[in-house]
Protein backbone atom coordinates (compact mmCIF):
# COMPACT_ATOMS: atom_id res chain seq x y z
CA UNK A 1 0.00 0.00 0.00
CA UNK A 2 2.83 2.44 0.55
CA UNK A 3 3.29 2.35 -2.95
CA UNK A 4 -0.20 4.63 -2.95
CA UNK A 5 1.77 7.19 -1.94
CA UNK A 6 3.94 7.90 -4.43
CA UNK A 7 1.40 7.63 -7.45
CA UNK A 8 -1.39 9.09 -9.10
CA UNK A 9 -5.05 7.21 -7.66
CA UNK A 10 -5.89 5.31 -11.30
CA UNK A 11 -9.33 2.96 -11.77
CA UNK A 12 -7.18 -0.42 -10.57
CA UNK A 13 -5.81 1.33 -7.33
CA UNK A 14 -8.38 3.16 -6.99
CA UNK A 15 -10.62 -0.13 -5.96
CA UNK A 16 -7.72 -0.93 -3.95
CA UNK A 17 -7.95 1.63 -1.37
CA UNK A 18 -11.73 0.40 0.14
CA UNK A 19 -10.97 -3.48 -0.47
CA UNK A 20 -11.83 -4.05 2.29
CA UNK A 21 -15.79 -3.30 1.77
CA UNK A 22 -17.59 -6.60 1.07
CA UNK A 23 -20.86 -4.90 -0.32
CA UNK A 24 -20.89 -1.96 -2.59
CA UNK A 25 -23.92 -0.43 -0.66
CA UNK A 26 -21.63 -1.14 2.72
CA UNK A 27 -19.93 2.71 4.10
CA UNK A 28 -16.37 3.34 4.24
CA UNK A 29 -14.20 5.69 4.30
CA UNK A 30 -10.64 6.76 2.90
CA UNK A 31 -8.38 9.50 3.63
CA UNK A 32 -6.84 11.27 0.71
CA UNK A 33 -4.37 14.51 -0.16
CA UNK A 34 -5.51 16.11 -2.89
CA UNK A 35 -2.90 18.48 -4.58
CA UNK A 36 -5.30 21.74 -5.90
CA UNK A 37 -2.85 23.61 -8.57
CA UNK A 38 -3.74 27.81 -8.50
CA UNK A 39 -5.86 27.39 -11.80
CA UNK A 40 -8.41 25.74 -9.44
CA UNK A 41 -8.02 27.45 -5.86
CA UNK A 42 -11.36 29.19 -6.82
CA UNK A 43 -13.23 26.44 -7.54
CA UNK A 44 -15.57 24.32 -5.73
CA UNK A 45 -13.50 21.13 -5.46
CA UNK A 46 -14.48 19.89 -2.33
CA UNK A 47 -18.25 21.44 -2.36
CA UNK A 48 -18.84 19.27 -5.81
CA UNK A 49 -17.93 16.16 -3.79
CA UNK A 50 -20.76 16.68 -1.02
CA UNK A 51 -23.56 17.95 -3.93
CA UNK A 52 -22.67 16.27 -6.48
CA UNK A 53 -21.66 12.88 -5.06
CA UNK A 54 -23.37 12.60 -2.30
CA UNK A 55 -20.34 12.38 -0.67
CA UNK A 56 -19.34 13.34 3.72
CA UNK A 57 -15.91 15.17 3.39
CA UNK A 58 -14.23 15.89 6.91
CA UNK A 59 -11.60 18.23 6.38
CA UNK A 60 -8.35 16.95 8.74
CA UNK A 61 -5.30 19.62 7.15
CA UNK A 62 -5.63 22.22 4.54
CA UNK A 63 -2.92 24.64 3.07
CA UNK A 64 -3.89 27.05 0.39
CA UNK A 65 -2.31 30.16 -0.72
CA UNK A 66 -4.13 32.67 -2.70
CA UNK A 67 -1.31 35.42 -3.29
CA UNK A 68 1.61 32.60 -4.37
CA UNK A 69 2.35 31.01 -7.73
CA UNK A 70 2.69 27.72 -5.05
CA UNK A 71 -0.06 24.66 -5.02
CA UNK A 72 -2.18 24.16 -2.47
CA UNK A 73 -3.45 20.86 -0.72
CA UNK A 74 -5.75 19.33 1.17
CA UNK A 75 -5.95 16.33 3.38
CA UNK A 76 -9.80 14.88 3.70
CA UNK A 77 -11.41 11.25 4.35
CA UNK A 78 -14.58 10.93 2.18
CA UNK A 79 -17.07 8.91 3.56
CA UNK A 80 -19.76 6.62 1.60
CA UNK A 81 -20.50 3.77 -0.15
CA UNK A 82 -17.74 2.11 -2.66
CA UNK A 83 -19.83 3.09 -5.83
CA UNK A 84 -20.04 7.05 -3.99
CA UNK A 85 -16.39 7.30 -3.46
CA UNK A 86 -15.67 5.80 -6.64
CA UNK A 87 -17.03 8.12 -8.56
CA UNK A 88 -15.92 11.19 -6.44
CA UNK A 89 -12.56 10.09 -7.57
CA UNK A 90 -13.31 9.95 -10.93
CA UNK A 91 -14.83 13.10 -10.96
CA UNK A 92 -11.02 14.27 -9.08
CA UNK A 93 -9.10 12.60 -11.80
CA UNK A 94 -10.94 14.34 -14.67
CA UNK A 95 -9.76 17.61 -13.29
CA UNK A 96 -5.91 16.27 -13.31
CA UNK A 97 -5.60 16.83 -9.49
CA UNK A 98 -2.67 15.06 -8.06
CA UNK A 99 -4.23 12.56 -5.69
CA UNK A 100 -2.29 10.15 -2.97
CA UNK A 101 -3.90 8.04 -0.79
CA UNK A 102 -3.89 5.00 1.80
CA UNK A 103 -6.80 3.48 3.29
CA UNK A 104 -8.27 4.31 6.42
CA UNK A 105 -7.79 1.04 8.83
CA UNK A 106 -8.03 1.60 12.71
CA UNK A 107 -5.05 2.90 14.25
CA UNK A 108 -3.36 4.15 10.77
CA UNK A 109 -2.08 7.73 10.55
CA UNK A 110 -1.10 9.85 7.50
CA UNK A 111 1.67 9.27 5.56
CA UNK A 112 3.71 11.10 2.96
Amino acid sequence: MAALNNQKINSQTRLSLVSSVKEKSQVTQIRLRIYIPISYLQAPVISQLISAYGLVVNIIKAMLQLNTNKEGYFDIELRRTVSQISRGLAYLESLNLRIVGKPNTDGDSWFY
